[in-house]
C-alpha cells in the first residue's frame, strides 16, 4: 500500500518556508547547502518507516505552477497533505487558513526561541480536518522523522471518522462499531468484560496479554472518571467506550483503529467486504457444509445467549443474539423450517439446523453471518471460510459407493392439496392438529430441515417443497440427492401428477425416487391413472409406495425420513435391498437406537452447561 504525502507551502516574494529543505533533510539526514526550487519525487521503502508502509513524497513549488493548478494535480493523488509555514514569518502562518490540510508543519524553529503554537491553536480549533501540528527544523534535523511519521499516521489512523472535536465525543458510527466489538468480546454475555475476556481481547488485537497490574490500572482509570464504567470488577460498555474516547483525545487513535480493523472495519467504519466475504471456491456438483470448528463456535454463541438454559432461544434471546447484525437475518418463516419447543421457540437442534440450511443453500450469506458474529476472532481462525467444508463431487461418491457428506437434499413433488406441507411439518414433529393451530400465525416455509440417523451416523435431511408445475422445472428443482413423489391416497386424480413428473424429468436420471402415499389414515381411492401406484413403482424399479400420515395423536412417524436419507446416502443400493423389509428394519432400528442415545447425550450436555 503506497501512501502519498504531499507538501504545500505558499511562498510570498520567494521567501521560502522550507518545504524542499524538509524533504532533503529527511532523505540525506543533513541540511542541504543548496536547495532547488522543487525536490524530485521520492519513495521511502516500507521497512524504514514507523508504520511499515511505503511513502511517496511529492514536493510542491509555487514558482513552476500556479497554486490552483498544482493543487488540482496533487490533491487527487495525495492521501495526506502537510501545510508548511515558517515559524518566524507570521504572514506564512496566515496563508494556511485558505487551504484544507491534515497536518500543519512549523519549519525553521531554529530561527526563533518561542513557539508558534499560540498562533496555530485557533486555526486547529477552527478546522477539524487538521490532524496535528508539529514544529521542526530542516537545518537542525529537529522532528523531521516525526513529521513524516505523523503524516503516515494521519492516513492510516485518521481522527475524522472517529471523533467530533466540537462535541468532544466519538461519532455515532464509531460508537456503533465499538458497541458490536464489545458484545462480540463479551463471551459470557453478562454485560461486562472480565479479566479473561479483556486478556483475550488484548491478545487478539495486539498480540500480547495485559499484566494483572496493567488490567487494574486500566479499570482504575475508568473508575475515577465514570461511576458505572466498572461493574463486578468487569469493564462495562460505557467504560469500554470511555477508554476509546480517552485514547482518541490523547492522540492514541491508532489504538482504536487497530481494534476496529481487527474486527473487520474499513476507513468508513463499515465492515470490509473482504472480511465478510472471504474467497471460497466451490466446484460444480459440490456442496457446502459447516465443519466441526464452525459448529463448536455456533454452539458457543447459542450457549452465550440461552440465558435460562432451556435449550431454546426465546424471541428476546434471539434478538439479543442478532444484535451485532445490521439487520434481523431470520424471519418468522424460520419457525416453520426447523424444530421449535412447545412455546414456538427455536430449539438448539433447530438453531443448528437453520445454520446448516443457510450454509447449504447460500454459503455467501453464511460467511457474512459468521463475520457479524466475529467467527474469525473468537474461533481464532484466519477467516470464516475455515468453518466451511466443500464436499467432493457427487460423481466420486457414486464411484466409491460411499459419501462423507452430512447434508442431503430431497425435493418433494406433489399436486395441490396432496399433503406436501404436512409432510414437511411432520419431519419437525408436528401433527395435523399442531399445523392447524399454527397455520394462521406463522409464515409459510417451503423448506424443513432436521437430523436423522442412518447406521449410527447423524445426518441432516433438507426437504424442499417444489411448486406443482410439471410443464417446466428449473435446474435447481432437479438438482437434489433424492426425489419424493407424494400423492393423496383419498384423491383418485392425485397420483397422475407424480407419474407425469417422474416420466418427464426423472425416469432417465440417476437420482433415486420414492413414492409417498400421503394421508394414509383416509380411505384409499382407486387412482384414475393407467396403472396402480404399486404397479407403476414395479415397472420403474422403485421401492413400493410408502404410507404416511400426519393425522396422529403424537408426532408423526420418522421412519419415512430415515428411509429417504438412506436412499440419498446410498443411491447405488440395489432395488432388491430397497424392496427388502429386513433392510428397512435394520435402518429403522439403528435410527431409533441412536435417536435415543442422542436424546440422552442432549440431557447430559444440558446438565453440564
Amino acid at each position: 500500500m503506497t501512501k502519498n504525502t504531499s507538501e504545500y507551502g505558499k511562498n510570498d516574494m520567494r521567501k521560502y518556508v522550507g518545504k524542499t529543505s524538509l524533504i532533503m533533510s529527511l532523505v540525506s539526514e543533513e541540511f542541504p547547502d543548496v536547495v532547488p526550487y522543487r525536490a524530485e519525487e521520492i519513495t521511502i521503502p516500507a521497512d524504514v518507516t514507523p508504520e511499515r508502509v511505503p511513502t511517496h513524497i511529492v514536493d510542491y513549488s509555487g514558482i513552476s505552477l500556479s497554486l490552483s493548478v498544482c493543487l488540482g494535480l496533487c490533491l487527487s493523488q495525495a492521501n495526506v497533505i502537510c501545510i508548511v509555514y515558517s515559524v518566524n514569518n507570521k504572514k506564512s502562518i496566515e496563508k494556511t487558513i485558505f487551504l484544507v490540510p491534515l497536518i500543519l508543519v512549523g519549519n525553521k524553529s531554529d530561527l526563533v526561541e518561542h513557539s508558534s503554537m499560540e498562533t496555530i491553536l485557533p486555526i486547529m480549533n477552527q478546522y477539524s480536518e487538521i490532524e496535528t501540528c508539529v514544529e521542526c527544523s530542516a537545518k537542525n534535523l529537529k522532528n523531521i522523522s516525526e513529521l513524516f511519521y505523523y503524516a503516515q499516521k494521519a492516513v492510516l489512523h485518521p481522527t475524522g471518522p472517529l471523533y467530533c472535536p466540537e462535541k468532544k465525543d466519538m461519532k455515532p458510527l464509531c460508537v456503533k462499531a465499538l458497541t458490536r466489538i464489545f458484545k462480540v468480546s463479551d463471551l459470557d454475555n453478562d454485560g461486562t468484560l472480565n479479566d479473561n475476556e479483556l486478556n483475550f481481547f488484548q491478545r487478539m488485537c495486539f498480540n500480547t496479554p495485559l499484566e494483572p497490574q496493567a488490567l487494574e490500572d486500566v479499570k482504575n482509570v475508568v473508575r475515577r472518571n465514570l461511576i458505572d464504567g466498572v461493574c463486578d470488577n468487569g469493564l462495562t460498555l460505557k467504560g469500554f467506550l470511555f477508554l476509546h474516547t480517552l485514547f482518541i483525545q490523547r492522540g492514541r487513535h491508532e489504538t482504536t483503529w487497530t481494534v476496529l480493523r481487527r474486527f473487520g472495519y474499513d476507513d468508513d467504519l463499515e465492515l470490509n467486504q473482504d472480511y465478510l466475504f472471504p474467497p471460497l471456491k466451490i466446484p460444480p456438483d459440490c456442496t457446502t457444509e459447516l465443519n466441526h470448528k464452525a459448529y463448536l463456535f455456533l454452539q458457543g454463541v447459542f450457549d452465550k445467549h440461552d440465558k435460562d438454559r432451556d435449550c431454546a432461544l426465546s424471541p428476546e434471546e434471539l434478538k439479543d443474539l442478532f444484535d451485532v447484525f445490521p439487520y434481523m437475518p431470520w424471519g418468522p418463516d424460520v419457525n416453520n423450517t426447523v424444530c421449535t419447543n412447545d412455546q414456538g421457540w427455536i430449539t438448539y437442534q433447530g438453531y443448528l439446523s437453520q445454520w446448516t440450511l443457510t450454509t447449504y443453500l447460500d454459503v455467501q450469506r453464511c460467511l457474512e453471518y459468521l463475520g457479524y458474529l466475529g467467527y474469525s476472532i473468537i474461533a481464532e481462525q484466519e477467516c470464516q471460510a475455515s468453518g466451511i467444508t466443500v464436499t467432493r463431487d457427487k460423481k466420486i461418491d457414486l464411484q466409491k459407493k460411499q459419501t462423507q457428506r452430512s447434508v442431503f437434499h430431497c425435493n418433494v413433488f406433489g399436486d395441490i392439496g396432496s399433503g406436501k406441507s404436512g409432510f414437511l411439518q411432520g419431519f419437525l414433529g408436528r401433527n395435523l392438529m399442531v399445523n392447524k393451530e399454527t397455520n394462521n400465525i406463522m409464515d409459510i416455509s417451503y423448506y424443513s430441515i432436521s437430523t436423522t440417523y442412518v447406521y449410527g451416523q447423524e445426518k441432516y435431511l433438507l426437504l424442499h417443497e417444489v411448486f406443482p408445475d410439471f410443464d417446466y422445472l428449473a435446474d435447481a428443482d432437479m438438482a437434489c440427492d433424492i426425489v419424493c413423489l407424494l400423492y393423496d391416497v383419498n384423491n383418485p386424480y392425485s397420483f397422475e401428477y407424480c407419474a407425469k413428473v417422474f416420466k418427464q424429468y426423472f425416469m432417465d436420471s440417476k437420482t433415486p425416487c420414492m413414492m409417498i402415499a400421503a394421508k394414509s389414515d383416509l380411505p384409499e381411492a382407486r387412482q384414475t391413472y393407467g396403472c396402480s401406484p404399486l404397479e407403476f413403482c414395479r415397472r420403474h424399479k422403485m421401492p413400493p409406495p410408502q404410507s404416511f400420515t400426519c393425522n396422529t395423536a403424537g408426532a408423526p412417524s420418522r421412519d419415512i425420513y430415515t428411509k429417504l436419507t438412506t436412499m440419498a446416502m446410498y443411491p447405488h443400493i440395489s432395488q432388491a435391498d430397497l424392496k427388502s423389509s429386513t433392510f428397512w428394519l435394520r435402518v429403522s432400528v439403528g435410527a431409533t437406537v441412536f435417536a435415543v442415545l442422542g436424546f440422552a447425550m442432549c440431557r447430559v450436555l444440558l446438565k453440564s452447561r
